[in-house]
């Protein structure tokens, strides 16, 4: 394995270029054009880096019409199509896409397209981005001139750097094939050079020396005048591999695209959470304390922490919380995946948290630790939904209000909300911990105005589980703790 010192690999990097004020110009083009950008996210973490943006689960006309006309140039709509199969994930973005399209045509506003995935570069690609450029082609009657892959993601340790993404571990980095992500059993890979990945995933679709690449010196060396001259050479539909490690990059990199899509260029982005923010032009804004979280006289009894996240981290962060005292209630995936057992689970886990959440304790679920695999990625896949649905149905028969919920994972976050919650539509608050956004739920919810933290499975240190726990609870560590 190769690992790589972390504090060297930044000391050799050529120093970052001027990027300041440029947020703010992104921000004042961005309402100027009147584009809205619509980001499809395959599970509901595309939010984990902006605030006052509104996140939909629904895509009928009205919805979608309500979408285009908000003021906000950025929307994000959960698709999660990550946890389906790829022709289920294809017909999802068909028919969301499909609906933005023809509510923009309605109301007369442009749209261009953000398909937000995974920053350890786990989904459908290209399939997604493939779909989403023959509707906007179609639509539009004119020819994309390539999709930006951006996975880069400084809140969760993700960069880029001579077409290599790197994913970071404590004092060193990996090169993200070769990371537990890079083993995920639906979307496993082993590039980690992006040019090589892109033909990995795509089949050959798309050879690594047909892939674009703008490199981090022309960016920081170069700022928006270097990026838009560079992408001002893209041609045919071409993936171009952005190369990222900062804000900072990001900033130069939105502003010189910018500077092309206003001569008529367009481009698909398939990008990881960061991205999306600058394109929005949202700026930064500190962590969210107790105080920016909950509406006056919001009250809910205790908190419920609900995880479905197996990846290593999860699990570390998971002992973390133990060892501060909290109880882990568990949810036996072996008998969820028995028929004739699994209502008896789900009453008994239910019970023990309703239990918990009376005393105005913190009642803390989690399924099982051991990875259910299917024969095949498609059957992986299915198990993984039925794991995720149940936990959603437990969630849903929860008959007391909690003060707060925190969803761990994807997918499982996802499932939660839409089918256990009923969520709609939800205002995104901001960030409780880097890249752990926090939502507000929206009136048709099971609790309208509920503080909803969507926490990552790959996001945050082993403490950050416990953090998030106790932030919300604004009380001492051992608010909910066992007795």
């Amino acid at each position: 394995m190769q690992e790589i010192n972390r504090a060297e690999f930044f000391a050799a990097l050529p120093p970052e270029g001027e990027a300041g004020g440029l947020r703010d110009e992104i921000r004042s083009l961005v309402l100027r054009s009147g584009v809205k950008v619509v980001a499809l996210d395959d599970d509901p973490t595309g939010v984990q880096t902006v605030h006052g943006v509104r996140v939909y689960t629904v895509w009928d006309e009205s919805t979608a019409k309500k979408l285009v006309r908000e003021e906000e140039p950025l929307a994000f709509i959960l698709t999660n199509s990550r946890s389906l199969d790829p022709a289920a994930a294809r017909a999802v973005n068909e028919a969301a896409g499909t609906a933005v399209l023809k509510a923009a045509r309605h109301e007369g506003r442009p749209v261009v397209f953000l398909s937000r995935s995974d920053s350890t570069l786990r989904g459908h690609y290209p399939l997604e981005v493939i779909t989403l450029a023959k509707l906007w082609e179609d639509a539009y009657d004119r020819r994309l001139a390539g999709h930006l892959l951006v996975p880069a993601f400084p809140e969760g340790d993700r960069y880029t750097v001579g077409d290599v993404h790197y994913v970071g571990e404590g004092e060193r980095l990996l090169p993200a094939g070769e990371t537990e992500f890079a083993r995920d059993p639906a979307f496993g890979y082993t590039s980690s050079d992006l040019k090589a990945w892109v033909e990995e995933k795509s089949g050959g679709l798309w050879r690594r020396e047909e892939v674009f690449s703008l490199p981090l010196a022309a960016v920081r060396k170069g700022g928006p005048d270097k990026v838009a001259e560079y992408l001002d050479g893209v041609r045919r539909g071409q993936p171009v591999v952005v190369n990222a490690v900062s804000y900072a990059d990001l900033d130069i990199i939105v502003r010189g695209l910018l500077a092309v899509e206003e001569v008529g260029k367009h481009f698909l982005y398939r990008t990881a959470a960061a991205f999306a923010k600058v394109r929005g032009g949202i700026a930064d804004r500190p962590l969210l304390q107790a105080a920016d979280v909950f509406l006056p006289g919001w009250e809910g009894s205790g908190g419920l922490v609900a995880v479905g996240s197996y990846v290593e981290r999860t699990n570390r962060q998971l002992k973390v919380l133990r060892e501060a005292g909290y109880h882990i209630h568990e949810l036996n995936v072996a008998r969820l995946l028995l028929a004739e057992e699994r209502e008896a689970e789900l009453a008994r886990v239910a019970k023990l948290l309703e239990g918990e959440l009376e005393r105005g304790r913190v009642a803390v679920v989690a399924t099982s630790r051991e990875v259910v695999r299917g024969a095949t990625a498609e059957e992986g896949l299915a198990l993984n939904r039925r794991i995720s649905r149940a936990l959603a149905s437990l969630v849903g028969r929860i008959r007391i209000t909690p003060r707060f919920i925190v969803a761990k994972g994807g997918i499982t976050s996802s499932d939660i909300a839409t089918e256990g919650l009923g969520v709609k539509s939800a205002l995104v608050l901001g960030q409780v911990r880097p890249g752990i956004p926090l939502w507000r739920l929206g009136e048709e919810s099971r609790f309208p105005g509920l503080p909803y933290a969507v926490f990552p499975g790959n996001v945050g240190t082993d403490r950050t589980l416990l953090e998030v726990v106790e932030a919300l609870s604004a009380a001492g560590p051992r608010e909910g703790a066992e007795a």
